[in-house]
C-alpha cells in the first residue's frame, strides 16, 4: 500500500464548559472591550513533592478561589518587536473535539476566504493511506471552502520531495488533523515540507491544528512519547515551534488534564504552558493571543500563581494574552480588581 497521498477536489466537485468538579458546568461570560491587564504577580513554584497541586494533596472546595483569575486596573502595553509567535501569518491552536463553527469560519477567512488552497494533513491519524474523502474536510466544505488538498506521508524521504510539497506552496491555510503528534515529528520535521509550512506563514497564511495538530505547534511536544500519550515527557520532546519556548497540551478540562503540564513546567522552567480545553482555540498573531470557542484556557507560567496554593489560571473567550510579557488581558467596560493575589512564595518542599 501507498505511503502517501496528494490530493485534491475536482473543480465540478460541490462542496457542501467544563470545570474541574465533573458534573458542575460553569459557561463562559462575554463583556465588552476596554481590555484590563490581569495581575498575576511574578512568583516561583517550586518542587510540588508528594501533590502536584496542593500540599496536603487533595482537591477541596477552596478549588474556585485558587483558579480565580486576579484583576490589575492597568491598561495593556503592545509588545515590541516578535519573540515567540510567528513573525508573521496566524496560528489557529484548537483543544480538541472541534464543533463550533466560529473557530472553522475564521479560519478559512485568515487563509484568504472560501476559495483559498487550504492543505489538510490528517498525518496523525496513524493509517497508512488517506485519500480526499478523508472525513476532517467536512467542517471546512460545510462552511464553503471548495479548494482542499489532503497531503499525507510517512516516508520522510518522500516528505522531502518538491513534488509532495508543490501544493503547499500557494497554501494560504494549513490544517494538521488530530491523532498521535509525535507522528507529525517523524514524518515532517526537519524535510521540505517544514521548510514549506513556515513560508505559508511568511506569506501571511495560517497553520491550524486540532488535539494532536495543536500540540505539534509548541517548541516542547507535550505527550510525545510513541507508546502512550499518558507520557507528558516522553521520547519525542521537540515540536514545530511555532511559538517558542511554549508546550501546549489539548482536552485538557474534559479529561481532566489540568495539573498534567506543571510536571512540564517544573522539568522545565523556562517554558509557558497553555492548556486548551476542547471546542475552544487561540488565534495567535505576532506575540499575542486571544481566546475564542466554548471553554477555557489555562495559563501555567512558573514565575506566575494564585494565593498559595494556585499554579495555573484561566482565561475565557475573548481574553488575549501577551505571550512576551505572559501579561494577560479581559475585555471589561469598568475594569475592576478581583480575587486579591497574596504576595508569598510557594514553599520548597511541597508538604
Amino acid at each position: 500500500m501507498k505511503k502517501h497521498l496528494v490530493s485534491r477536489p475536482r473543480d465540478t466537485l460541490a462542496f457542501v464548559n467544563r470545570c474541574i468538579h465533573p458534573g458542575r458546568v460553569v459557561p463562559p461570560r462575554h463583556s465588552p472591550a476596554i481590555p484590563r491587564r490581569l495581575a498575576l504577580p511574578g512568583r516561583r513554584f517550586g518542587s510540588l513533592g508528594a501533590s502536584p497541586y496542593f500540599r496536603d494533596g487533595t482537591l477541596t472546595a477552596r478549588i474556585s478561589f485558587t483558579i480565580a483569575i486576579a484583576l490589575l486596573v492597568v491598561a495593556p502595553t503592545q509588545a515590541v518587536g516578535q519573540e515567540v509567535g510567528p513573525q508573521n501569518g496566524s496560528l489557529m491552536i484548537v483543544g480538541g473535539a472541534l464543533r463550533d463553527p466560529a473557530i472553522v469560519q475564521r479560519f478559512i477567512d485568515l487563509a484568504g476566504g472560501p476559495t483559498a488552497e487550504i492543505v489538510v494533513f490528517p498525518t496523525a491519524g496513524g493509517a497508512e493511506a488517506y485519500d480526499e474523502f478523508w472525513p476532517g474536510q467536512k467542517m471546512f466544505r460545510d462552511l464553503g471552502a471548495t479548494n482542499l488538498t489532503v497531503l499525507h506521508t510517512n516516508d520522510r524521504a518522500v516528505a522531502d520531495s518538491e513534488a509532495f510539497v508543490e501544493a503547499l506552496k500557494s497554501a494560504g491555510g494549513v490544517w494538521f488533523g488530530g491523532g498521535r503528534q509525535w507522528r507529525l515529528a517523524d514524518s515532517y520535521m526537519g524535510t521540505k515540507t517544514e521548510t514549506e509550512l513556515w513560508e505559508v506563514l511568511n506569506r501571511g497564511g495560517v497553520i491550524g491544528g486540532s488535539s494532536a495538530g495543536a500540540t505539534i505547534q509548541g517548541s516542547y511536544l507535550a505527550r510525545g512519547d510513541s507508546r502512550t500519550n499518558t507520557i507528558m515527557m516522553g521520547d519525542h520532546t521537540e515540536g514545530f515551534g511555532f511559538v517558542k519556548d511554549v508546550a501546549i497540551d489539548q482536552h485538557v478540562l474534559v479529561r481532566n488534564r489540568q495539573f498534567d503540564l506543571i510536571e512540564i513546567i517544573e522539568a522545565h522552567p523556562e517554558l509557558l504552558g497553555i492548556g486548551i480545553d476542547e471546542n475552544t482555540a487561540i488565534v495567535v498573531q505576532g506575540d499575542r493571543f486571544t481566546v475564542m470557542g466554548a471553554g477555557y484556557v489555562l495559563i501555567y507560567d512558573i514565575e506566575k500563581m494564585l494565593g498559595d496554593r494556585g499554579l495555573f489560571y484561566m482565561l475565557r473567550p475573548g481574553d488575549g494574552f501577551d505571550l512576551k510579557t505572559r501579561e494577560a488581558t479581559r475585555p471589561t467596560r469598568r475594569p475592576q480588581p478581583v480575587a486579591p493575589v497574596q504576595e508569598r512564595r510557594w514553599p520548597s518542599g511541597g508538604n
